[in-house]
C-alpha cells in the first residue's frame, strides 16, 4: 500500500449560490473597512474568511493506492513461412533479447503468444494471423495497463485490420522482421478454377506465375498431374494470367496437381506448386435400350431407367421384323420407324450406355452398325446384353461382328430349371455385387429364376452363377470400354416379388454406374477419405491383397501402412494426420489422393518477407520496424507514456503507472471549534483595536 497525492474536496453547507452572495457581502464590508481606514481591517478579513471556508466545508482526501504492473506481449510467428533460411534462428534470438530485457522490471508482467498455422486455422487457410492472438492475449487487460506489442514475424500477416486508424489498437505495436529485404521467390498463383464441371465438356482455369526476379526470362514450364498421371507439359507466360484447358474424364472428384519450375531465385518450393480439385459431375446419362422380343423384363429395364431423373432414355422395341410380309399397305402402319442410321451411325458416340434386352439377330440391323458398336465399345463405350433364348441360337449377337467383345460364348444349351442365383468367390469382393441386400451368408436368399442360357466364359469376371453352376453374370472390359451380359431373361421375378424376389433395382443399378465407370464402383481401386484427423486408406480387388501401402505426407515425407482384410472386398489401413496439405497413397500400380484442409493455404502464397503490410499498424500505434538482418543487436526501453517508442535500433515500452484505489481517508480542514474560537478571537481583536 502506498498513499497517492492528497486531494481538497468540498462540501458545502450552503448552496454555492448562497456562499457566492455572502462573500460578494464581505468584500463590500471589506471594502467600506478598508477605505475607512479601520484599524481592526485584518481581523475583520481573518473573522469573514473564517466563517466562508467554514461554510465550504473543505476536506483533505487521501487515497490509498495499490500500483498495477503494465503488460507487454511479444508475439511469435511460429508458421511455416517462418522455416526459411535463418528465420527461425533469428526468431528465437530476438524473443530471448525482448524477453530478458522486460522480465527484469518489476511493474512489468511480460506474456507471450506463439502462433502457428494449426493453431491460427485448421485448415491453414486464413494463413497467418497474429492480430486475432494480440485480441486473445490481451482480452483481460485494462487499455491502460498495455506497455506495447512487440510482433517477431517475417511481416506475411493476414489478418491486418483495414483501417489501423479506426481499429481501437492499444500501442505502441513493434514489427521485428525476420527475413532479409528485396527478397525474391518465384510462385504460382490459381486465379480461377472451377469446383465442378460436366464429364465430357470443355473446361478452364486461370493460372499465373509471378516472379520478381525472372530478370529476361518471360516463360516457364508448367508440369499438371490429374489424378496422379501426368499430362503434356506447357511452357507458359512470367507475369500475365493463362488459360489452361481440360475435361473430366470421370464422375466424382479429379485432382490435378500443377507445378512450375524453379526460378532464378527461390526460398521455397512448396508455393511452386497448387492443387486443383474438381468434382465430376455427368450430364444427362443417353441410354439407349433396344428389346428384340416383347418381354416381361422389358418392363423393369424401362421402369428402373425411367426412374432416375438424370437418365435420357430411348427405348426401342422391334414389332414388326422385316420378314414380317403381311401384304398391310404402308400407309396403314402406325409404327414408328426404326431410325437405325441416325442411332447406330450418326450419333452412336452420344450414348453412354447401349443395351441389348432378348435380341436376336434380323435384318434390322446390318452387320456394319453391329461393328461400329464394337468399335464404340473398344473405344470407351458400354454395353450390357441381357439374353434371352435366341442368345442359344445360330440368331445369337455372339455370332455377329458383336461377338468379339462378348465375355461369354453359347454353347447352344438353355436350362429351364429351377434354380437361385448366387454369388461367386469373385462377386462377395466385386463393388457391383458385393453386400447386395439377401447375399449374406454362403446361401442368397433370393427368389428363384427358371431360365439361363448356357455359356462358357471366354474373358472377364464372373460374378454371379446359376443352373449347374453356369455363368449368370459376366463383366469384361474391352479396350477402353465396358461389357457386361445377363445370361436370363427373368429378372422381372424378382420385381414382381416371387418367392421373396430380389435386390434388382439396386443390382441393375450398380450394373449400369459401373459401366459407365462411376469411379466408387472401381471393382480394382486404392482410395484415401479423411476422418477426422485420420486418413483412411481402403483398398478394393477382387482377390485377398494385404501388400502395405505406401503414403506421402505433404512435406515429402513417406510412411507405410499395413493393410487389414475386411468385408466386400475391401482391405483398410489408417494413418495420423499430423499436417495439412495433400496426401498421396499408392501401392505400386495405384495412386490415391486426399486433401487435408487448404490446398494452396495463403501461409505459402507469398513468402518473402515484407515490412508493408505492418507498417500502417506501426505507424497508427507509433511503433517502430526493426529487420533483424540490420539491427540484430537492438535495444529495448521503457518510456514515458508522452515520449516517443521507437528509435533507430530500439524499441521502446511505456511505463504507464496505473493503479487501483483500495481505500479513501478524509480528514476536515476546519473543525467547527477551531473555526469558532478563530471567529470569535479575530471578532474580539478587531472590536479592541477599533475601540481604543
Amino acid at each position: 500500500m502506498i498513499s497517492g497525492d492528497i486531494t481538497i474536496a468540498f462540501a458545502p453547507l450552503l448552496p454555492w449560490q448562497v456562499l457566492a452572495v455572502l462573500g460578494l457581502a464581505s468584500l463590500i464590508l471589506l471594502g467600506f473597512a478598508a477605505w475607512t481606514r479601520s484599524k481592526g481591517f485584518p481581523w475583520r478579513v481573518l473573522a469573514l474568511g473564517t466563517l466562508l471556508a467554514a461554510l465550504a466545508n473543505p476536506s483533505a482526501v487521501l487515497e490509498e493506492r495499490q500500483p498495477q504492473k503494465d503488460v507487454a506481449l511479444i508475439v511469435v510467428d511460429d508458421t511455416t513461412s517462418q522455416s526459411i533460411g535463418e528465420r527461425r534462428a533469428r526468431t528465437e534470438a530476438a524473443f530471448q533479447r525482448v524477453q530478458e530485457r522486460l522480465s527484469g522490471q518489476k511493474d512489468l508482467e511480460v506474456r507471450v503468444a506463439r502462433v502457428n498455422t494449426a493453431g491460427a486455422s485448421p485448415s491453414g487457410a486464413e494463413g497467418t494471423r497474429l492480430f486475432d492472438a494480440i485480441e486473445r492475449a490481451l482480452a483481460d487487460v485494462p487499455r491502460q495497463r498495455v506497455s506495447g506489442v512487440a510482433l517477431i514475424t517475417d511481416g506475411q500477416v493476414h489478418d491486418v485490420p483495414a483501417s489501423p486508424a479506426q481499429a481501437n489498437l492499444v500501442g505502441p505495436i513493434h514489427a521485428i522482421v525476420t527475413g532479409n529485404r528485396n527478397e525474391g521467390d518465384r510462385r504460382l498463383v490459381v486465379e480461377q478454377a472451377p469446383t465442378y464441371g460436366i464429364v465430357g465438356n470443355p473446361l478452364s482455369m486461370r493460372l499465373r506465375v509471378e516472379d520478381p526476379t525472372g530478370g529476361s526470362v518471360d516463360t516457364a514450364t508448367l508440369k499438371i498431374r490429374r489424378d496422379g498421371r501426368d499430362m503434356p507439359s506447357a511452357r507458359v507466360g512470367v507475369g500475365r494470367p493463362e488459360v489452361v484447358p481440360f475435361t473430366l474424364e470421370h464422375g466424382g472428384t479429379t485432382v490435378f496437381e500443377i507445378e512450375v519450375e524453379a526460378g532464378r531465385q527461390e526460398l521455397t518450393l512448396e508455393n511452386n506448386r497448387a492443387v486443383v480439385i474438381v468434382n465430376g459431375v455427368r450430364d444427362r446419362l443417353r441410354v439407349l435400350l433396344v428389346t428384340g422380343d416383347p418381354n416381361p423384363g422389358e418392363r423393369v429395364w424401362r421402369n428402373i431407367l425411367k426412374s432416375d431423373p438424370g437418365v435420357d432414355l430411348i427405348h426401342f422395341t422391334i414389332l414388326r421384323p422385316p420378314e414380317a410380309q403381311d401384304f398391310t399397305p404402308v400407309t396403314e402402319l402406325s409404327l414408328i420407324a426404326f431410325p437405325i442410321r441416325e442411332l447406330f451411325e450418326v450419333k452412336l458416340k452420344e450414348f453412354d450406355l447401349i443395351i441389348f434386352d432378348r435380341y436376336r439377330r434380323r435384318d434390322v440391323l446390318p452387320a456394319s452398325y453391329l461393328d461400329n458398336i464394337a468399335r464404340y465399345v473398344r473405344g470407351g463405350g458400354a454395353l450390357l446384353e441381357a439374353a434371352g433364348p435366341a442368345f442359344s441360337t445360330p440368331l445369337s449377337l455372339f455370332n455377329s461382328p458383336l461377338g468379339d467383345v462378348l465375355p461369354g460364348q453359347p454353347t447352344g444349351i438353355v436350362h429351364e430349371q429351377g434354380y437361385r442365383p448366387r454369388l461367386t468367390d469373385a462377386g462377395h469382393r466385386h463393388p457391383v455385387t458385393a453386400e447386395l441386400p439377401g447375399s449374406e451368408g454362403t446361401e442368397a436368399s433370393w427368389g428363384r429364376w427358371f431360365r439361363q442360357m448356357d455359356v462358357q466364359a471366354r474373358s472377364g469376371t464372373v460374378l454371379m452363377d446359376g443352373a449347374n453352376g453356369s455363368p449368370l453374370l459376366l463383366l469384361d472390359h474391352v479396350g477402353e470400354g465396358r461389357v457386361a451380359q445377363l445370361l436370363s431373361d427373368q429378372i422381372w421375378l424378382w420385381a414382381r416379388g416371387y418367392e421373396g424376389g430380389g435386390p434388382q433395382a439396386e443390382l441393375l443399378r450398380r450394373l449400369a454406374h459401373w459401366l459407365m465407370k462411376e469411379p466408387e464402383l472401381e471393382e480394382n481401386d486404392l482410395r484415401a477419405t479423411i476422418q477426422g484427423n485420420r486418413l483412411m486408406v481402403e483398398r478394393r480387388s477382387l482377390k485377398p491383397d494385404d501388400k502395405q501401402v505406401s503414403v506421402t505426407f505433404p512435406s515429402g515425407k513417406t510412411q507405410s501402412v499395413k493393410m487389414t482384410e475386411g468385408q466386400g472386398g475391401k482391405s483398410n489401413g489408417v494413418v495420423e494426420i499430423e499436417e495439412p496439405g495433400l496426401y498421396q497413397v499408392g501401392d505400386g500400380q495405384r495412386v490415391a489422393l486426399s486433401a487435408v484442409g487448404a490446398l494452396n493455404p495463403k501461409e505459402l502464397a507469398d513468402v518473402r518477407a515484407t515490412e508493408d503490410l505492418l507498417k500502417p499498424v506501426v505507424a497508427a500505434t507509433d511503433g517502430g520496424v526493426l529487420w533483424l538482418s540490420e539491427s540484430a543487436n537492438f535495444d529495448v526501453r521503457r518510456v514515458k507514456p508522452e515520449r516517443e517508442a521507437a528509435g533507430r535500433n530500439w524499441i521502446g515500452f511505456k511505463a504507464n503507472g496505473d493503479y487501483v484505489v483500495t481505500g479513501v481517508r478524509q480528514l476536515p480542514l476546519l473543525p467547527a471549534l477551531v473555526v469558532f474560537l478563530i471567529a470569535l478571537g479575530a471578532s474580539v481583536f478587531a472590536w479592541r483595536r477599533e475601540g481604543r
